[in-house]
């Protein structure tokens, strides 16, 4: 079962709340859950709601976050990020009558979800005044499964015929606030994971950012899944979701 809250007056603007079975006086880690789908309007939180499901039913509290898609969703920049910062603010909220702890929250976003995860976890460094700065509540690691994690690149190779450039436009300054590449270091633990046989997003926006990551010094783990395609890492049966589960306490979670 979940609880939905909501951070705003959009439909889409709301998150679930899944909550494991717990010990009177014990709070969850808690993972932020953040779809994909290219930022169109068609999609949204339902996607995760399997991984929600698998990560309370192993102790974890998942915080299942929806919000404005780029297009005709009324999002794109800077509201979709605007809209993910404010949902996971709200949960600085939340912990005062659910027993979350907010000292270990991790963020885990799918394809373009990922995107946002690894911007999520950056928003501490983000400059005064730019949108996101100053979180209430921070991110301990991020965690990108197939993730665009270059927007810039994103844009160039037109991927997901053009879904870059219609959530971005071409400002070239807000890529660099929005582009988790363009954020490094973030400072915080990361794990980048994609599927070998994956032909949605290409298997260099995290071999890429992986490198880029490590070599700003941020802890940084590239996992390669043989096999895998792009919905495999978000399957709770998969193998590929289960090497991230095991990961999870150690990135923080």
């Amino acid at each position: 079962m979940s609880t939905p809250f909501r951070y705003g007056g959009a439909a889409n603007q709301v998150a679930d709340l899944y909550l494991p079975a717990v010990v009177d006086g014990v709070r969850s880690p808690v993972v932020v859950l953040v779809h994909g789908g290219f930022w169109r309007s068609a999609y949204d939180r339902s996607l995760m709601g399997p991984l929600a499901l698998d990560l309370a039913d192993r102790g974890f509290a998942a915080w299942n976050v929806d919000y404005r898609a780029g297009g005709d969703g009324g999002g794109g920049w800077p509201r979709t990020f605007e809209d993910v910062a404010a949902a996971v603010d709200l949960l600085a909220g939340v912990a005062a009558d659910h027993p979350v702890d907010l000292d270990r929250v991790v963020t885990v976003g799918h394809s373009a979800g990922g995107t946002l995860a690894l911007w999520t976890a950056a928003r501490p460094g983000l400059p005064a005044g730019a949108p996101g700065h100053g979180p209430s509540v921070r991110a301990r690691a991020a965690v990108s499964l197939a993730g665009v994690n270059d927007l810039v690149a994103g844009h160039a190779e037109g991927l997901g015929s053009g879904a870059v450039e219609a959530l971005m436009g071409d400002d070239r300054a807000a890529y660099a606030l929005a582009s988790p590449m363009e954020r490094l270091p973030i400072g915080v633990a990361q794990l980048v994971v994609h599927g070998s046989d994956d032909d949605v997003v290409p298997r260099s926006q995290s071999t890429t950012y992986a490198a880029a990551a490590a070599a700003a010094g941020d802890p940084v783990e590239l996992l390669e899944v043989d096999g895998a395609d792009h919905f495999d890492v978000i399957d709770p049966v998969h193998r590929a979701w289960t090497q991230v589960v095991d990961r999870l306490p150690a990135l923080g979670g």
